[in-house]
């Protein structure tokens, strides 16, 4: 668990659940076919790819399988054991074949193995051939090792399968039996998964009858050998020591008992000697642990424990019917007699090393790794399964030792474990009951806080497995005490655990039990509701299904205690927030117990010493005050009445207690901030009578200094609590305000506008946005005034792009506060003599660009532009008055349009949305230009339906906007940013839906005209712009690169392409910016295609940039002339073209200055041959 606070998703997959096998016929042509495709290696790996594919799709179902398991098996071992089939084909098969073993598990597909006598010398040698170091080959080794571990098992004498003949060296081969007990050693090293096979091959193979007398002790020996001297340090020691210790299991576990018996003593000194506890491998602890339970098994003979519970009928319609009620009353449970259990134990004889096991298993539980403690839970749960009644009682008491807060988070899990396995195996005796339930109800909430997180999901989570199992193994009769106790833990942890694992194991236990016991209070109508899925989503589980099971009576109290005690001091405050906000909630369900109970409670903890607790005090005594305010309404009582005169006082006094010691400044501060902003504003609310007292003045200190604070949520939270906690205090009987406290605020907040802080500005500027309109009757037009200032871009506070933001933010909810009237004031509502000011300011804020290290920061302060004008606009036309104008309706959507073909993805998403929104606005907004032309390219659809943020989708639509004369500047001026951008997706989807649009106007001249005449006007508006010129001239590039200017060239002197020319050459002139002086390359080079006047003047500023003062300049320059004189060949007269294209490919133009007299004279030649005047160095005067 970490301290990573995330919200919470509930992303359901829907489980596939299959009725059959119906992908059979398609697995067995993919078996069929791989001697078709073998030698195709692309055919091979997809054949392997779907034939995985349909096969994991059955891993929750493998028994599907069951009926075509065999046929599958002999079809894929006819192929591997084929000794004339390619090695790609039979790896392959061998592939297949572990896929199947792997889905449906190794014990059912190795009984289906062939296991003949004939089959044993073709198995040796094939796994005899194979490379134990070859990592492509692993399945290969590892299903030819399980074929052997059936296969050594054929009835016959392995003597009988040797032979004496002798081999070509003259040596006679190999016992059969030597043979497989040397692949066992060769393979119980390995990495892979072949270890395991080799394991289980190993505990076979030893266990056969003609074996266990003849090598058994040997191997044993050997074994004992390689555990003494292993060192598991290395990587190879691990690997070994693995395959031995699960040998070794496996080995205790297949065997009979009296055939190792005698050994048992010998395995378990050598394996507590090895010391493999000390090993941090956990896969060697975890082997370890196992082989330790089997050893016990052994010293203990096999037999059902005759003093366990057995519980009787389990069926779910008995416990759900009216059988549950007799079940209850009474019943006899299926025990043996005392005294056939008393004979049955005398007669056992429990061994020394039985101890030394359950010793080693208690202490495996409380291992670092959940696989060591859940092998060592299912240990303890096999070997007491044989011990009397009394030391298994002692041992159910070492389990509940573990449940202390002194041991680690690692034990108490275990534990949880351990207690399932006894209780599932009816090894827990009801008596013991007493004992089990209280530690599981604090294992239910277990949660061990770590500084600024905290461990214990792991523990919950298997308090709830312990709570399910105990539902599986106890009659309804043993557990109807418990239940009040259970019931209400289960509910608490499946709402209110943080975790949403954790909430839905509770869940389940939770139904495992009403289905189970029939005892649960309310269990049906809670489980329809409080279901497996229901609790995935956090905030329903708090805010909603907390107040469903609440009403409840059986489960109120505890839900309310448990959030108070515990969810309150919770070290995540996304769980301090929610809890607070589920009180509220809950305390319709028990309004006396809040006040008498929780609040007392509560109020000595708002001054606490725990941060955590203190917060989260505060935060739930804002929300139960702000909820018994309505209930005090509902029941028409004053809330004084509810909480009491003292209580009123102590609250008072809560902020002061903070302040006095200093709670404020102190680590955590900020928590304390927000939660008494909160507190303010919900005993703003909730009208307490608190008018004129001191602590009036302390809280507007409160709020004051948290609108300075650099922190966000701080000011949200003090912003919050002006709207309410000033018309609340802050003004007569009448409703009129205090005039005195008006004048102060308003002059004291409009001042800290001009503060040099930009988060004072920030704060402040919501903080006037969320006045409430009691303080700005009659002042108006001076919030108005400093707003405004704030929203303006200077070249002091150039930066403060957030302060403007909030500027903008603030000047729009004044507006949705004060309204809109025709005849009102303009110090007092939005009318005709102030509404164009506040447009004015909002499409002035659509301007700014502002950059910085964090890039486009002005399209903060464009966004929330675009959001306000909306915002306004939608209000005006709402409240029915009519004061828009043409003018304003037009540069609103105009500057809409830009903003929707810019570059930034979420600008445009949110531009998008917005202009749909206005365009198909109810009551619709007035003087559109162009109304009808856009609602036929923007469809009414496209609103729901439409991603904004898709250059794909939006460019093609926003370009036909094009055709109209309204919005070409303004969709002209956002489509190159976009076009001449760097990001190759916008650049892709804006220059085609651009290109497209220009050849659909191509033989239009008129309106080709006009629209590059407004393209040269955009650029001559923003010249020395470089956020505009830049891109504007890698955009004159793309479309002088598509050839569409060519019907409106024209050869007067002021034609297209040398005005082109003229503004470019403006835009380069004295610069000394690469990027620019490449880009202007490009547009000369592209009006060369224009013959006459542009051609040779285009030619001439090449010339120029030929000898740069730049190097690369120079390069570049070359470069692109060198491809545009390619491309038009009647550039250069015919004589010439060998000799320019020599000097342009062969000439170094990137020398270094001094030799720039050098690269001048070759200049000069290219200009004699192209025709052109040679340049003239104008020296600079001294």
């Amino acid at each position: 668990m970490t301290s990573q606070q995330c919200s919470e998703e509930d992303n359901e997959q829907t489980a596939v659940v299959h009725e059959r096998f119906k992908e059979i016929e398609e697995l067995k042509e993919l078996i069929t076919n791989l001697e078709k495709i073998c030698n195709d290696t692309v055919a091979m790996e997809m054949s392997a790819e779907r034939f995985t594919f349909i096969v994991d799709d059955y891993q929750e179902q493998p028994h599907l399988i069951d009926v075509y398991l065999e046929e599958l098996l002999i079809m894929l071992l006819n192929i591997a054991k084929n000794p004339s089939a390619p090695r790609p084909l039979s790896r392959q098969a061998f592939r297949y074949l572990y896929l199947i073993t792997k889905m449906r598990g190794f014990k059912q597909v190795v009984r289906l193995l062939p296991h003949e006598v004939a089959d044993m010398e073709p198995l040796l040698y094939l796994i005899e051939s194979q490379d134990p170091n070859d990592h492509e080959t692993w399945e290969t080794r590892y299903m030819l090792l399980l074929w052997l571990s059936i296969v050594c098992l054929i009835p016959f004498d392995l003597r009988r399968l040797d032979s004496d003949i002798q081999q070509g060296d003259g040596n006679v081969k190999a016992r059969v039996k030597d043979r497989i007990l040397s692949i066992c050693k060769m393979y119980m090293p390995v990495t892979d998964k072949s270890r395991d096979a080799a394991s289980y091959l190993m505990s076979r193979f030893l266990t056969r009858p003609d074996i266990k007398e003849e090598l058994l002790p040997s191997c044993l020996d050997w074994m004992m050998q390689r555990l003494r001297s292993m060192d598991y340090a290395s990587v190879f020691g691990c690997n070994e020591l693995c395959g031995v210790l699960g040998t070794l299991a496996l080995l205790f576990k297949n065997g009979k008992r009296e055939d190792l018996l005698q050994y048992a003593p010998v395995v378990l000194r050598v394996t507590k000697e090895s010391a493999c506890d000390d090993c941090n491998n956990c896969v060697i602890r975890k082997m370890a642990a196992k082989l330790l339970q089997r050893l016990g098994l052994t010293f203990l003979k096999s037999r059902v424990a005759p003093w366990r519970y057995q519980r009787g009928s389990r069926s779910l319609a008995t416990n759900l019917g009216g059988a549950v009620i007799s079940a209850t009353q009474g019943g006899g449970s299926n025990l043996l007699s005392s005294k056939e259990e008393e004979d049955t134990s005398e007669d056992m004889d429990i061994p020394e090393e039985i101890e030394e096991v359950i010793e080693h298993m208690l202490v495996c539980l409380k291992d670092k790794e959940t696989v060591v403690r859940w092998t060592a839970a299912k240990g303890i749960g096999r070997v007491t399964g044989r011990l009397p009644k009394e030391l298994a009682d002692e041992v159910v008491g070492s389990v509940l030792e573990l449940f202390s807060y002194q041991e680690s988070d690692g034990a108490w899990h275990g534990a949880c474990l351990a207690l399932a396995e006894l209780g599932r195996r009816g090894l827990l005796l009801p008596e013991r009951l007493e004992d089990v339930v209280p530690v599981i109800m604090k294992a239910l909430v277990y949660d061990d806080k770590r500084g600024n997180f905290s461990v214990g999901a792991h523990v919950r989570d298997a308090a709830c497995y312990v709570c399910w199992a105990f539902a599986r193994a106890y009659e309804p009769k043993v557990m109807v005490s418990y239940v009040d106790a259970i019931a209400n833990c289960l509910i608490i942890v499946s709402v209110f655990d943080r975790e949403v694992n954790v909430r839905r194991a509770a869940a389940a236990a939770f139904q495992e039990n009403v289905g189970r016991q029939g005892t649960f209070p309310h269990g049906i109508d809670i489980l329809t509701t409080v279901d497996y899925f229901a609790v995935g989503g956090r905030p329903h589980c708090y805010l909603d299904l907390s107040v469903f099971v609440a009403n409840f009576p059986e489960y109120t109290t505890s839900i309310i205690d448990h959030l108070a005690d515990v969810k309150l001091g919770h070290w995540d405050n996304a769980i301090r927030e929610l809890s607070a906000k589920a009180l509220h909630g809950l305390t319709a369900c028990a309004p006396d117990y809040m006040a008498n109970t929780i609040l007392p409670k509560l109020l000595p903890l708002t001054s606490g010493l725990d941060l955590f607790q203190r917060h989260g005090s505060i935060l739930a005594m804002a929300e139960i005050i702000h909820a018994l305010y309505h209930v005090a309404q509902t029941r028409d009582v004053a809330l004084e009445k509810l909480l009491g005169e003292k209580l009123i006082s102590d609250i008072q006094e809560i902020s002061d207690k903070l302040n006095n010691t200093k709670m404020f400044k102190k680590h955590g501060g900020e928590f304390m901030r927000t939660a008494v902003c909160c507190l303010i504003e919900k005993c703003s609310l909730s009208k307490l009578p608190l008018h004129n007292k001191p602590v009036i003045d302390s809280w507007q200190n409160v709020i004051n200094e948290c609108l300075t604070r650099l922190e966000p949520e701080i000011q949200a939270a003090a912003v919050s609590a002006i709207s309410s906690f000033f018309p609340e205090y802050y003004t007569n009987e009448d409703g009129t305000v205090f005039p005195d406290k008006q004048e102060h605020i308003l002059s004291l907040y409009l001042q800290e506008l001009k503060s040099s802080n930009e988060a004072t500005r920030q704060g402040h500027s919501l903080a006037l946005g969320a006045l409430p309109k009691v303080m700005v009757k009659g002042q108006l037009k001076r919030i108005f005034a400093g707003l405004i200032e704030v929203t303006q871009v200077t070249p002091k506070d150039e930066k403060m792009a957030e302060a403007r933001r909030d500027g903008v933010k603030a000047l729009a909810s004044l507006c949705q506060t004060v309204g809109v009237d025709q005849a009102g004031h303009p110090d007092s509502v939005v009318c005709p003599q102030n509404v164009g000011t506040v447009y004015s300011a909002l499409l002035h804020a659509m301007k700014d660009y502002t950059l910085d290290s964090r890039g486009d920061i002005g399209a903060w302060v464009r966004e929330a532009a675009m959001q306000a004008l909306h915002d306004l606009s939608s209000l005006i036309v709402t409240s029915g008055q009519q004061i828009l104008t043409p003018e304003i309706v037009k540069q609103m959507m105009c500057c809409l349009v830009q903003q929707s073909m810019e570059k930034i993805d979420r600008t445009r998403a949110l531009a998008g949305v917005i202009f749909h929104s206005l365009l198909y606005h109810n009551p619709p907004i007035p003087y559109i230009p162009h109304e009808a032309e856009i609602k036929h390219i923007f469809s009414e659809f496209d609103a729901n339906n439409s991603s904004w943020a898709s250059a794909a989708h939006t460019f093609p639509l926003f370009c036909r906007l094009l055709e109209l004369e309204d919005y070409l500047y303004s969709a002209l001026l956002g489509l190159i940013i976009s076009v001449g951008g760097i990001t190759e997706s916008i650049v892709k989807h804006s220059s085609g839906s651009l290109r497209d649009y220009l050849h659909s106007i191509q033989d239009k001249p008129d309106v080709l005209h006009n629209f590059v005449s407004v393209l040269l006007q955009v650029f001559r508006d923003f010249q020395r712009d470089d956020r505009v010129t830049y891109p504007m001239m890698r955009s004159l590039d793309h479309i002088l690169s598509w050839g569409v200017l060519e019907a409106i060239a024209g050869t007067e002197s002021d034609s297209l392409p040398l005005q082109i020319l003229d503004t470019v050459k403006k835009e380069v002139s004295k610069s000394g910016k690469l990027k620019k002086l490449q880009a202007a390359a490009d547009v000369y080079c592209g009006l060369i295609q224009f013959e006459g006047e542009p051609r040779t003047r285009s030619l001439f500023q090449l010339m120029l940039l030929l000898c740069h003062q730049y190097p690369r300049v120079r390069k570049t320059t070359s470069e692109k002339i060198y491809e545009t004189l390619l491309a038009y060949d009647e550039v250069v007269p015919e004589e010439n073209v060998s000799d320019v294209m020599a000097l342009l490919g062969d000439t170094q133009w990137d020398l270094e200055v001094e030799n720039m007299d050098e690269l001048r004279e070759k200049r000069n030649s290219l200009c004699d041959m192209l025709g052109v005047k040679r340049p003239v160095l104008v020296k600079k005067p001294s």
